[in-house]
């Protein structure tokens, strides 16, 4: 049989006595040999005139004629209230006192007289010449295992042959002998030979490791337990050994915020260690308003079972300060709460804990507006007016459901939306999102196109409604999927619709004032650690359906990554962003590099260090010869060479307001521009 089948993992118990109640007859030994000690250290003068052979006395005469006693104990102990301490504790001691009298000493009285701790104090430091320091068994016989024999042997550091030592210095040995894990007791024995007085330890040998019990774990790996006493089948247990394997497995629950301990520890007859592990398992959870100015009990708004579904803590699982963490962090990120914490309290139930959710609540929502007046870049009566207004409610119904109705229009562009979101649908566990979108959008189609032959520009009116779905697929991965219809055609500044720009290229796809289409649309984003300048990828994919004749039809694929590395003091970040269109495309929806039927590919590398956050830019791009593919040929009609690259410098400053960039940058046509910004760059 190999020696770790042994080995058994078992949650049923053993009926055998502890291993304290198995030491109660050695500790009874251990006084009764540490009394002939003392006894034949105070007699050492009169050694030379007396006749060899071993020392034997009564203990009651020993106790008449020696005014010292000594005692030597053993004592296990678990400890399980505090975590960071050795859960097992093993001491060796010897006392001495002084009877009062023969009487009293005869009578097993020990209660100290006047003076007593003096005469016990010189008695301690009286140093008798020892001849030979031997290691036997409990019966005072040879070591069978020698290499038990020899760690006693070791241990000793003032046990010497031809060394002359005191009580207290035979006590420190008889500690560090019970100090080396291997021995359940350690009796120093005292015998008068031809050659001088022989110093004997009789130690008991721990018991052979056969087999191991472990109750209450129920998160611990079996595996842990497994390799944690795989080395130590068949050999003599340790506690130093075995103490060392309960701060592993205290240890492993602390690394992981567990609630949980070894509370307790037996070795059993035959070598069966007996593993009582108390792990903290939620009991409850609750949860608690509290008022914003006071701190006290309050009545929420937001229905209960609406944050706490957020949690992943449930009842009867082991409580993870680590989980929990998690959860406060997601309950926070909802935007319903100022303040959100856990509160740990003991259940009832031993080994139970009770979790409450203690959240102060934001005002859910309210009206904001702004707006000013700006030199017309466009004629009429209210060109210069420029301004938005918005309307925002984060918690309808008390269930996380927010609404967002807003306008803002500038000096061109203008958008009217209304957006309502229900980030988890009710009776869905998969926590799938829905979102329903009304927009009317107008924005500058300069980008594309250009201004028309009297400088004046066209716009690109975009009328969206439609609906999307998102939830997770695996940590760090989301995706969405959605359906949405679109109106969309080109004004000039008069709002006049316009079917082609001043080159003669088309501005819609059908030919006429207007495109509309049907969307569907995919998209898997995965995210690293969420903060700027971390991995990120995004896959985009929209199809066209033809579900009337004249409605568009194409598809355009989209992906876009970002990765980024520290470099010594310097952050490195480098940015890739490409996209295939093919089909029944409206030009104004191209690729800004590329359009209908071409695909584009744009790098992005920045560098950045220091306090100031300085960066050093470089952007390159390419419609991979796909320009003249888009309808009309707008680039080509424009004299775009359809690739190029730029780089420059720049600052980015954290303020209140966010990031604050300014940058200069050239490109390779050295052409020159100031570029200022707020936020993190796309």
């Amino acid at each position: 049989m190999p020696p770790n089948d042994g080995v058994s993992f078992t949650s049923s118990s053993f009926k055998i006595p502890s291993l304290s109640q198995t030491l109660a007859s050695h500790l009874y030994r251990a006084r009764h040999s540490a009394f002939q000690l003392i006894h034949s250290l105070r007699k050492s003068s009169n050694f030379l005139k007396a006749p060899p052979g071993p020392i034997a006395f009564g203990v009651h005469s020993l106790i008449r004629s020696s005014p010292l006693l000594c005692c030597a104990s053993l004592s296990l102990t678990t400890q399980s209230n505090n975590l960071p301490k050795s859960p097992l504790l093993c001491s060796a001691s010897l006392s001495l006192s002084q009877p009062s009298s023969p009487d009293s000493a005869h009578s097993g009285s020990e209660v100290p007289q006047k003076g007593q701790s003096t005469t016990a104090g010189r008695s301690d430091e009286e140093r008798v010449l020892i001849s030979e320091v031997l290691v036997r068994n409990k019966d005072g016989e040879e070591m069978e295992r020698k290499d038990l024999e020899m760690e006693a042997l070791t241990a000793l550091k003032a046990c010497r042959a031809n060394s002359a030592l005191t009580v207290r210095e035979v006590q420190e040995d008889v500690h560090r002998i019970i100090d080396s894990g291997y021995f359940s007791s350690c009796m120093p024995v005292a015998v008068d030979t031809r050659d001088g007085i022989r110093l004997v330890f009789q130690v008991e040998p721990n018991q052979e490791f056969h087999g191991l019990v472990c109750e209450g774990a129920n998160v611990l790996p079996m595996k842990f337990l497994e390799d944690a006493f795989r080395d130590a089948h068949g050999k003599v247990v340790n506690l130093k050994r075995l103490d060392e394997v309960i701060n592993s497995i205290n240890g492993w629950y602390t690394e992981r915020g567990l609630f949980g301990l070894v509370s307790g520890v037996d070795i059993f007859s035959g070598g069966i260690i007996k593993l009582q592990v108390a792990e903290a398992e939620v009991n409850n959870i609750s949860m608690r308003f509290l008022d914003r100015k006071t701190g006290e009990p309050t009545k929420g708004k937001t229905k209960p079972e609406t944050i706490l579904r957020q949690l992943t803590t449930k009842k009867g699982q082991v409580y993870s300060m680590l989980q929990g963490k998690r959860d406060v962090d997601t309950v926070s990120t909802m935007g319903l709460m100022a303040d959100v914490s856990i509160i740990p309290q003991p259940a009832g139930d031993a080994g139970k804990v009770d979790l409450i959710l203690n959240v102060v609540e934001r005002p859910s929502g309210g009206f904001s507006a702004g707006g000013g007046i700006s030199s017309g870049i466009t004629s009429g009566p209210l060109s210069g007016l420029i301004g938005s207004f918005a309307y925002s409610h984060r918690n309808l119904f008390g269930r996380n459901q927010k609404l967002n109705i807003s306008l803002e229009r500038g000096q061109i562009d203008s958008i009217f939306r209304i957006n309502y979101t229900d980030p988890w649908i009710e009776g869905d566990d998969k926590r799938t999102s829905r979102t329903i979108i009304v927009q009317n959008s107008r924005t500058p189609g300069t980008l594309v196109h250009g201004n028309q032959h009297d400088n004046s520009s066209l716009s690109i009116d975009h009328v969206t409604a439609g609906v999307e779905f998102s939830r997770p697929l695996r940590p760090k991965w989301s995706g969405t999927a959605g359906l949405f219809f679109q109106h969309a055609g080109a004004r000039d500044e008069k709002g006049n619709p316009i079917i082609k720009d001043f080159y003669g290229s088309p501005l819609t796809a059908s030919g006429k004032p207007y495109d509309d289409m049907l969307v569907a649309k995919f998209e898997s984003v995965y995210t690293g650690s969420g903060d700027q300048g971390s991995s990120m990828f995004a896959f985009n994919m929209e199809q066209g359906l033809p579900i009337m004749p004249e409605w568009l039809f194409f598809n355009r694929v989209n992906a876009r990554a970002r990765k980024g590395a520290e470099i010594g003091p310097t952050h490195l970040l480098l940015s890739l962003s490409g996209g295939h269109v093919v089909g029944n495309f409206s030009p104004h929806e191209a690729f800004a590099i590329g359009g209908t039927n071409s695909s584009a590919l744009v790098k992005f590398l920045s560098q950045c260090w220091g306090l100031w956050k300085e960066l050093s830019l470089l952007i390159i791009g390419h419609d991979l010869w796909s320009g003249p593919n888009v309808p009309g040929d707008p680039a080509g009609a424009r004299y775009k060479p359809g690739s190029g690259y730029g780089y420059g410098l720049g600052i980015r400053v954290d303020s209140p307001l966010g990031p604050l960039r300014l940058e200069y940058a050239f490109n390779d046509r050295r052409a020159k521009r100031f570029h200022f910004g707020v936020g993190h760059r796309n």
